[in-house]
């Protein structure tokens, strides 16, 4: 898995109460290092048990900065520190109408759910219908059963509920796709891992009236975005 080290799968055995002293420590660990600031989202990070969006044989490895494997073809759940140094950037917040292509385990929908707030509405596209099973079981056992999940291609978006004030794509693309810069507000933000001479960079754009604000955040490494405007066309 692009060369981290996913520790083999084993019977949990670990309490409730030593997730919520990792979890608590983990908030901790991304203030320290900067990835963390906002206080909506670190709230979120503290309420949503990130264990329960784990298969069981991973989940004793819930808080550790490495990807875990999930059902589905090359799906995985990303890092704990992924999720702020997407959510940050963007800016997420309460009452914005946010659009996430990928839903994984639903982890970061539940998050953003949290984040946005009675006001606000989280609608998640994922093209893997074992991957979308899986994040909408999770999902509805936690008790969030009013985010919008759709089976299908996420480069294409879901305009039935555009526009999005905050578009998150969390799987790498040559170009970010045109219908979800389309789908976007103007002055709403679109966050995604591009792929640029070999190289994974996390891009910002800020949709203007005439023209679109763009920045460079960081180097990343994401599986592929799929569908029409994927690296991989081929994807069944």
């Amino acid at each position: 898995m692009f060369g981290w080290v996913v520790p083999p799968p084993k019977k949990p055995t670990k309490s409730e109460e030593e997730f919520k002293n990792e979890r608590e420590e983990k908030v901790k660990w991304l203030i320290r290092h900067g990835y963390l600031k906002s206080e909506l989202i670190k709230n979120a990070m503290l309420k949503v048990r990130r264990e329960d969006f784990i298969p069981s044989g991973y989940r004793d490895y819930t808080y550790l900065e490495v990807p875990l494997p999930l059902p589905g073809k090359e799906a995985t759940i990303s890092c704990p520190h992924s999720y702020p140094l997407f959510y940050e950037p963007l800016g997420l917040h309460s009452g914005h109408k946010f659009l996430e292509i990928g839903v994984g385990s639903g982890y970061g929908s539940a998050l953003a759910r949290e984040i946005v707030g009675k006001d606000g509405l989280v609608v998640s596209i994922e093209i893997d219908p074992l991957t979308l099973e899986f994040a909408r079981t999770n999902l509805e056992r936690a008790g969030y059963n009013d985010i919008i999940l759709v089976q299908g291609d996420g480069g294409l978006g879901y305009p039935e509920m555009s526009p999005y004030d905050r578009v998150c794509i969390t799987a790498a693309c040559v170009d970010i796709p045109p219908p979800l810069i389309e789908q976007l507000k103007i002055e709403g933000k679109l966050i995604a891992p591009v792929i640029e001479q070999e190289i994974q960079n996390l891009v910002l754009l800020e949709k203007r009236e005439n023209y679109l604000k763009r920045r460079v955040i960081c180097e990343v490494l994401y599986i592929s975005l799929k569908g029409k405007y994927g690296a991989y066309r081929d994807y069944k």
